[in-house]
């Protein structure tokens, strides 16, 4: 629908942001709980976003001078978890193949539109927050 109405109107621009799981820093002290069972968050593929991190979204989009309907993901760059990918894929995801490398502890939700089209770079983390 977004993308018709830009259709009608070329000036018009509407940005879709997909947040993953929105939490505040206080939501990081449950991080540790989701450790033992990987299958808990398995939903978004253990990823997250930190509120100030999307209010940064927001701002990006907003300001932005994007003509169009465009669709970005948003989330942090890290994942929920302290297991790698790796671990976490083989254990869950044993018969799905991978189709790019990643690292470690990167978020499985693409975030690179938004990195190279908005300038969206996440701030925040909750590895961070524990040091």
């Amino acid at each position: 629908m977004a993308k018709q109405f830009c259709r009608w109107d070329p000036e018009l621009k509407i940005i879709g942001l997909r947040l993953s799981n929105v939490m505040n820093p206080s939501d990081y002290a449950r991080f540790p709980s989701f450790q033992d069972d990987a299958a808990k968050r398995k939903w978004n593929l253990w990823g997250y976003i930190d509120a100030r991190d999307a209010a940064q979204a927001f701002r990006l989009a907003l300001e932005s001078s994007l003509k169009g309907a465009e669709i970005f993901v948003i989330a942090n760059a890290d994942t929920v978890m302290n297991r790698s990918n790796e671990e976490l894929l083989s254990e869950l995801y044993p018969s799905v193949p991978h189709k790019r490398a990643f690292g470690p502890n990167e978020t499985l939700l693409s975030i690179e539109k938004a990195r190279s089209v908005l300038g969206y770079e996440p701030r925040y983390s909750w590895q961070a927050s524990n040091k």
